[in-house]
């Protein structure tokens, strides 16, 4: 009796539990309460300053494409290059803990992402979201698309008799699975199904690594991170079980093409894979059943079908394998007519239709680039902040940015520089006219506008633009002739020589006897002299005042040569004038001497200069003569490279022995020289290919090949009597034993060759010789020493031309360079930071929300005030009586106040010349023809404004740098908004954000 009695309750407590368990598995109710509270402790809060409770994901395809793997990263460079992180999300220990111990953070992902950039006054002025097309809330996704998923991956999803079940199991499921499992330990061949419902392969895609599962370890995360997930609004997940059907089919990875990039849900698939528009493809899925659209309506859904059955094996089924899509695609047709899920009607007109994929990647829409330059200019520098190799991966990232660019002024001027084109438009603007543009020239012109504002954080950029539309920015990636603003790099060293000068003597002028040749040295020091008391301004002064001549008919020693150097107008020939006029007026020839007076100055600051030029037994004399050999015989092996580069053995030979003359020892030379090993019966093939008729017999052939043995000469010898230069033969034999040798590999086993080639030069008869070659590098080592100078105002290139020429220009400049050089003068010689970004938020509305503000940094003093005082008057004179007059008195603030202007115009007429002995001129190429205008407006803005000719057509054009005078002229009106802003107004702005972000700060926020 009371065995039966306790196998009652035993059976009963069977039951019991049974129900129980049956009870959860169908209601989820005791994970439902232990889930949603876990859930509900994990938050997290946006702090102040950078934050000691947050974790960033390892890996996951969502949060690398979203960035947020990279934001530790990133936010490290950025920290070394300015900015700081003034707010980060801050976790709760919970979620802290949970993170840390493996899980993915909970949060509601975004649909779409990319990124935004704003202008100071919070206007969007660029934006990408991708993916681009997808459906914003559940109900908007036709009902036929949810069932047809339902149904083949989780059909008991969206069932709301238990409106706390858990969608992140389906126990059934699982149970075959673990059964399929074991089976497997027995049969380990035996296919096993897996147990994925929606909500974990969302998880799985996104953030396991590689959106694959890897083993047990990384399924049972994603299951629990799924359950987390669908709890975290509470116990009931009605509305979860909808944002997972949501986000799947908005975010299901569907491959990617080439031109395209990664597609990803069934909005962009339908686009990118089938060509079928979304919003068309939305009307006909949600019609109800119609026979006019039966065929369409077939079409579409077979392609949103074949997408969602796609995704096990997307990069197979999308590419290789459409055939098989194709296949599989009509058996779940058939499966889908016979439950049920759709009708026979549309079901045999899917069927009837084939799988059309687009051809090639779908047509993107072409950005103006002009309208884009100042944002393309954002990102290129976004891409070197971040260190990203690429704009795509950029535009992908989950990233706010704020640009100081003034997006309203920046659309004016671009649409000004659009419609230049129109003669009417040009002509109205005064570009069209004597030294300006004809009517049919305005297509062919580029014209840029760079703008900054200098302001107590640093230079801003406010404009950045220009009318050619690629990619390409004239202002940042160009290399041009910029003519007459090389002058103005060359005053401002002339400036800092006298000001060294005037420092290193005012004590006492001394002028050692020396330095006879060092013209500015003896004028400083005699100048001091006179003017014992004289303050720094006082001798700038002067030295703008120093008078020199401006005759063309003096040849120059510069640039390995002797060279001529012509005035733009002809009426200068024969005048002296000041550095003053001659700056105002942009005098070529005053500039020429003047830069002869600056290298001669950095050559009398060489240590022992003079005793190398006068004391044979200089050690550094071997050392600068060796350093000539090394540098000519590059160049020679360059041109020599060129000649026999991509040559076979025999093209090789065949080729110097038309290089040689026809002469019968001088072939016997070359070729023994290149092929000692050959025998006499080659050598004589060789001499006929070039003798022919004139052929020696055999007896005189091999007298040649015994007498010319290379064994018998050095390689000098070789060389003079083969009539060649040593190193072509050096390099016709180098070729031969090691075919298609690149020129670095040439210059490098060359070392020993390049000595011996110039061991001429080495000896004490060549003292001439010596002497012009050492003064020919002592000239670049000024040059060098220039450069630096130069580097230090923002100059762009890793080297200058070493040529009196680089005052006029031939080292070439970049327009952003030169409104660099112009922000240092108009900020007293401060030279500050040149920047477009002022902040940069990470994953706004995630835990992982990082938000960075650039920190005004502190300006290098790069020129003295004084200095850059005297430019700016100069430059001033430069628009009240100079090239650039007809800029007088446009600039008016609104009181009636005239702004004070002043620039530097340039003109720079590029072309490639080949030069006979003598100088006179073989060939030449156009290569461009520009005009470019370098200014300040009053002491806030600067910039530089260019117009620019490329190619051979730039021969037909005559404009001078007037015609970017002309443009800032004609431009004042789409400035006004910007220069003539209230000053007062813009200052109580400032000191209310300042309040609001110390408020923001004291409260936490």
């Amino acid at each position: 009796m009371i065995k039966g009695i306790l196998w009652v309750l035993v059976i009963a407590a069977l039951a019991a539990l049974a129900t129980a368990v049956t009870y959860e598995v169908q209601t989820s109710h005791l994970q439902a309460k232990l889930f949603s509270r876990y859930a509900g402790e994990m938050t997290y809060t946006l702090e102040v300053g950078p934050s000691d409770a947050i974790v960033f994901p390892a890996a996951g395809p969502y949060n690398e494409r979203q960035g947020y793997t990279s934001i530790p990263s990133f936010t490290a460079r950025l920290l070394k290059r300015g900015f700081e992180i003034r707010q980060q999300a801050h976790f709760s220990d919970t979620m802290l803990e949970y993170v840390t111990l493996g899980g993915n953070a909970p949060y509601r992902e975004k649909q779409q992402s990319g990124l935004s950039v704003r202008d100071g006054a919070d206007q969007l002025v660029y934006q990408t979201r991708q993916p681009e097309r997808v459906y914003g809330h559940f109900n908007d996704i036709p009902p036929l698309l949810v069932d047809t998923l339902l149904f083949i991956e989780n059909r008991e999803l969206l069932n709301d008799t238990h409106p706390t079940r858990n969608p992140a199991l389906e126990w059934d499921r699982l149970g075959k699975v673990l059964y399929a499992h074991a089976v497997s330990l027995v049969r380990p061949h035996q296919d096993t199904a897996g147990a994925s419902t929606l909500a974990t392969q969302l998880e799985k895609f996104r953030y396991s690594p590689g959106g694959l599962t890897t083993d047990v370890e990384e399924k049972l995360r994603q299951m629990v991170s799924a359950s987390i997930r669908a709890y975290q609004d509470g116990p009931d997940t009605s509305a979860a079980r909808r944002r997972i059907v949501r986000d799947y089919i908005n975010s299901t990875p569907l491959a990617g093409r080439v031109g395209f990039g990664e597609i990803q849900g069934v909005g962009e698939g339908l686009w990118a894979w089938y060509g079928i528009d979304f919003d068309t493809a939305n009307r006909v899925l949600g019609l109800a059943p119609d026979e006019a659209v039966l065929e369409e309506r077939a079409r579409v859904y077979k392609a949103a079908l074949s997408l969602l059955l796609s995704q096990r094996r997307p990069s197979y089924y999308l590419l290789a394998g459409r055939e098989e899509l194709a296949s599989l695609t009509d058996s779940y047709l058939r499966v889908l007519g016979n439950a049920g899920v759709i009708d026979a009607r549309l079901r045999d007109a899917a069927l009837a239709q084939p799988l059309i994929f687009r051809e090639g990647a779908p047509m993107m829409d072409s950005p103006s680039f002009i309208r884009q330059k100042a944002v393309n200019s954002v990102r290129t520098e976004l891409l070197s902040l971040l260190g990203i190799n690429s704009l795509y991966a950029l535009d992908r990232l989950d990233l706010e940015v704020k640009t100081t660019v003034a997006s309203e002024v920046q659309q004016a001027v671009a649409d000004t520089l659009e419609k230049l084109v129109d003669p009417e438009h040009a002509r109205a603007m005064g570009l069209i006219g004597e030294r300006l543009l004809r009517e049919n020239q305005l297509s062919a012109v580029r014209f840029s506008v760079l703008l900054y504002e200098s302001t107590p954080d640093g230079n801003k950029l406010r404009v950045q633009t220009d009318n050619l539309n690629m990619p390409f920015d004239l202002n940042d990636g160009s290399m041009l002739d910029l003519g007459s603003t090389a002058k103005l790099r060359t005053l401002v060293t002339y400036l800092q020589v006298v000001e060294t000068l005037y420092r290193r003597h005012r004590q006492q002028a001394v002028a050692p006897a020396d330095v006879a040749n060092d013209p500015l040295r003896l004028w400083v020091a005699d100048y001091l002299r006179q003017h014992p008391r004289a303050a720094l301004p006082d001798i700038l002064a002067a030295a703008m005042a120093r008078r020199y001549s401006a005759s063309p008919w003096e040849l120059f020693f510069t640039a390995s040569g002797q060279h001529r150097f012509h005035n733009f107008e002809s009426r200068d020939n024969n005048r002296v004038m000041s550095v003053s006029e001659a700056f105002n007026r942009s005098v070529n020839l005053v500039f020429i001497r003047m830069m002869r007076d600056i290298t001669r100055f950095y050559i009398n600051e060489i240590p022992g200069v003079h005793d190398l030029l006068e004391n044979r037994d200089n050690p550094l004399r071997r050392e600068y003569l060796a350093r000539f050999a090394d540098q000519e015989g590059k160049e020679y092996l360059g041109r020599f490279h060129g000649v026999y580069r991509g040559k076979t053995g025999d093209q090789l030979i065949a080729t110097l022995a038309q290089r040689t003359r026809a002469v019968p020892y001088r072939l016997a030379m070359a070729f023994r020289s290149v092929r000692p090993d050959a025998n006499n019966e080659a050598m004589a093939a060789f001499m006929a290919s070039r003798l022919g008729a004139e052929m020696l017999d055999d007896d005189e052939v091999a007298a040649l090949y015994e007498k010319y043995g290379r064994d018998k000469f050095n390689s000098n010898d070789r060389a003079y009597l083969a009539g060649v230069h040593p190193l072509e033969l050096w390099l016709v034999e180098y070729l031969l034993a090691n075919p298609g040798a690149p020129l670095e590999e040439l210059t490098t086993a060359s070392s020993d060759a390049r000595q011996e080639a110039y061991t001429w030069l080495f000896k004490t008869k060549s003292w001439n010789k010596q002497q012009k070659r050492i003064r020919i590098l002592i000239e670049q080592d000024a040059f060098a020493a220039i450069h630096r100078e130069w580097r230090k105002l923002g100059y762009p290139f890793p080297s200058l031309v070493p040529s009196y020429a680089t005052a006029l220009g031939a080292s070439a400049d970049r327009p952003a360079a030169l409104s660099e050089l112009m922000g240092i003068i108009v900020n007293d010689g401060l030279r500050l930071p040149m920047s477009q970004i002022e902040t940069v938020r990470f994953g706004a509305g995630t835990p992982y929300e990082t938000f960075m503000v650039a920190v005004p940094k502190v300006g290098e003093q790069v020129l003295s005030p004084e200095v850059a005082q005297t430019l700016r008057s100069a430059l001033v004179g430069i628009v009240e009586s100079g090239t650039a007059r007809r800029l007088a008195g446009v600039f008016v603030a609104p009181d009636g106040t005239p702004l004070a202007v002043g620039g530097k115009t340039g003109t720079g007429d590029h072309r490639s010349k080949r030069m006979a002995a003598g100088g006179r001129v073989i060939s030449e190429t156009v290569i461009n023809r520009n005009a470019i205008f370098t200014f300040f407006i009053d002491d806030r803005f600067f910039g530089t404004i260019l117009a620019n000719v490329g190619g051979p057509e730039a021969r037909n054009f005559q404009f001078t740098s007037g015609l970017a005078a002309q443009l800032l002229k004609a431009l004042e009106p789409s400035l006004q908004p910007l220069l003539y802003d209230d000053t007062e107004r813009l200052a109580d702005n400032a000191a209310v954000t300042g309040q609001q972000v110390s408020a923001a700060a004291d409260s936490g926020l």
